[in-house]
């Protein structure tokens, strides 16, 4: 017992003197819980600056202005006298895109003649673009069937026909789980527990590798009586029950406070945050046993971790993946988190479902297991190299 206290003594000294322990298991989580609540507010952008070059200058053409400056994502903020202006300030990063009505639309509308607009996008920022071009796409539309109505009127047929005739299909959209289509549901839910996974996988890699580099290697492993085991299990305890803190404050906040989709319950979801702690610690200890080297380590657990993000299946489905591709998924913890969130949280189906993804982070977590005698060996023998 001695030894345990010794130990956690030590550890719990080695937190509370660094700030950057302070910083990467407190402050950078809460900072980004912060930045995601704030900036997905609202669910999705609104009020996007956008341009218009309205050449025709007629009451159609201000009618399509005023209905498209009245859709809730985009803004008409700037009226162009040209295209050559209305460019200069998409490139300037003024606008994110521009509406062009060339002159004699109107003309040609009523006369039943093709009439053609145009819409330029900025798509170097690719959200925002394409939420303009789907309302600029739809206002175009609309005006075509505004116009195409308008012609089946003055031939006499009622509004039944006429809308049978543009309109002989009608949709109706029902989406699943997030109804609201909501981007914060979307992004958020992974986007935070993937940067948690990297913070605790570096500050893993960091916390051994600084041992080696201030040269209390020794000291540490004779306080835990040579035992790899104890050492490191007494030294990760303490990061864990910081970040798991963490990640319970992003679980309530996100499915308590906030009311996103949670179909299984706050405690299974606090069940796989927990494991996903678990296998970043497990995923940080096993890349520095492999390469004993504190930059080598913390650079592919920076890399291990930037790549989950489009490994996952979040922003392009795994499905469509190279099939090489396909199973190197399988190669990241947060591959198997966005299963257990897509199949509990959002469909509510039992955890039993999502066994084979809970197994899997319970592996990243053992996975250092078999090399802790290279550990042990590296932490008595390696010399630091900047």
């Amino acid at each position: 017992m001695l030894k345990y206290f010794l130990l956690f003594k030590r550890e719990f000294l080695r937190l509370a003197v660094r700030p950057v322990y302070w910083f990467v298991m407190v402050i950078a989580p809460l900072g980004v819980y912060a930045f995601f609540v704030l900036l997905m507010r609202e669910g999705l952008p609104s009020e996007m600056p956008m341009g218009l070059v309205d050449l025709d200058r007629t009451t159609t053409s201000r009618s399509i202005a005023r209905n498209l400056d009245a859709f809730q994502r985009t803004k008409i903020t700037e009226n162009y006298a040209n295209i050559s202006d209305a460019r200069r300030a998409m490139q300037r990063g003024d606008i994110y895109a521009f509406f062009l009505i060339p002159e004699g639309t109107t003309h040609k509308a009523m006369r039943q003649e093709q009439a053609t607009v145009s819409f330029y996008v900025n798509y170097s920022y690719l959200i925002a673009a394409s939420l303009a071009y789907q309302d600029m796409r739809m206002m175009s539309e609309l005006a075509s069937g505004a116009a195409a109505r308008n012609v089946l009127y003055a031939r006499g047929a009622t509004e039944q026909q006429a809308m049978a005739y543009l309109q002989p299909i009608v949709m109706d959209t029902h989406p699943i789980n997030n109804p609201w289509l909501n981007y914060n549901v979307y992004l958020s839910n992974i986007f935070i527990p993937g940067m948690l996974l990297l913070f605790v996988s570096l500050l893993t890699t960091y916390s051994l590798g600084t041992e080696i580099k201030d040269g209390t290697a020794r000291k540490w492993m004779e306080l835990a009586g040579g035992s790899i085991k104890r050492a490191l299990w007494v030294k990760l305890v303490p990061q864990f029950i910081i970040f798991w803190l963490m990640g319970a404050i992003y679980v309530l906040l996100f499915y308590a406070v906030l009311h996103f989709p949670c179909h299984c319950g706050i405690p299974t979801m606090l069940g796989a945050m927990t494991l996903l702690v678990l296998a970043g610690q497990g995923l940080g200890t096993f890349f520095f046993a492999l390469l004993p080297s504190l930059r080598m380590s913390m650079s592919i657990c920076s890399l291990w971790g930037v790549l989950s993000f489009s490994m996952c299946g979040m922003s392009y489905p795994v499905m469509a993946f190279h099939p090489a591709l396909q199973g190197l998924s399988l190669l990241f913890p947060l591959r198997h988190y966005f299963l257990i969130y897509v199949n509990c949280a959002l469909d509510g189906f039992p955890w039993q479902y999502a066994m084979w993804n809970l197994l899997a982070l319970v592996f990243f977590a053992a996975a250092p297991l078999p090399l802790l005698p290279r550990l042990k060996y590296s932490v008595l023998n390696y010399t630091y190299v900047p």
